[in-house]
């Protein structure tokens, strides 16, 4: 059942313009931190897996509409992909499109040891404002606090707080939500407030720089699983202690 269990992964980045380089760019550096993988697949309509000599040509000639065409591994057993689509300025933070970047991976051994790293290099390689990456069960939970109250007047699970809706926060570098792994570009830690010093002494401990001076910051040790109650803890009081995360702030 392992390879069934996948790690989702996404950031939020500036909307892609003209002839962009950073849809070739993004999966370069995903291929880099990730030993042994080739994104030179892309999936047919019927689902079969189809090889791509010329992925970067491809990737270039299909980078329209706001978004980039899926790319794969072409290993079903332990599928990793990803791809990117436009977040209309209607739907975004501020008012300004956004580009929004999905992959998925494998949550075994070798997909553990370097998400990290993935995340920080989609990220990067993106101008990501800010992502996330979280077992699929958990970010699956983790979405459903985005409230549009109207539609569903239900609260979010487990009792975690009410975010609202991308096009209600004030700016593109505030965080939408929360995940067990968390990338914050320079621009969105000091949006939120990170890192204070003398509160933030655990998510330090679990943090680190990178290279354009932003931060990926591990929520738990362990992959987040919302029914261990210490992840679910250590999730409320990093909403606590961020409440501009989700427009929750009050201005």
């Amino acid at each position: 059942m392992a390879a069934k269990r996948k790690v989702a992964l996404i950031v939020y980045a500036p909307a892609l313009v003209g002839d962009d380089s950073r849809p070739v760019a993004v999966v370069h550096g995903m291929e880099r931190v990730f030993p042994g993988l080739r994104l030179d697949w892309r999936v047919a309509e019927d689902g079969r897996p189809i090889a791509l000599p010329q992925r970067d040509a491809w990737l270039a000639d299909g980078t329209r509409a706001g978004g980039f065409s899926l790319v794969c591994n072409g290993d079903e057993s332990h599928p990793v992909m990803i791809y990117g689509l436009e977040l209309p300025a209607a739907s975004s933070p501020g008012g300004q499109a956004q580009l929004e970047v999905h992959a998925q991976m494998p949550a075994d051994a070798a997909g553990l040891t370097v998400v990290a790293d993935v995340l920080e290099a989609v990220a990067e390689s993106a101008r990501a404002s800010w992502g996330h990456a979280t077992p699929s069960s958990a970010g699956g939970e983790i979405a459903r606090q985005t409230k549009n109250w109207a539609a569903n007047p239900q609260p979010p699970p487990r009792g975690l707080p009410a975010l609202k809706l991308p096009e209600k926060i004030r700016s593109p570098e505030i965080p939408h939500r929360l995940g067990w792994l968390n990338y914050w570009s320079a621009a969105a830690a000091e949006a939120i407030g990170f890192p204070d010093p003398a509160r933030d002494v655990e998510l330090l401990s679990r943090a680190r720089r990178t290279a354009s001076g932003g931060w990926v910051v591990q929520l738990t040790d362990a992959p987040l699983d919302l029914d261990n109650p210490a992840h679910l803890d250590a999730l409320f009081r990093a909403y606590e202690r961020f409440p501009e995360i989700g427009g929750r702030a009050k201005h």
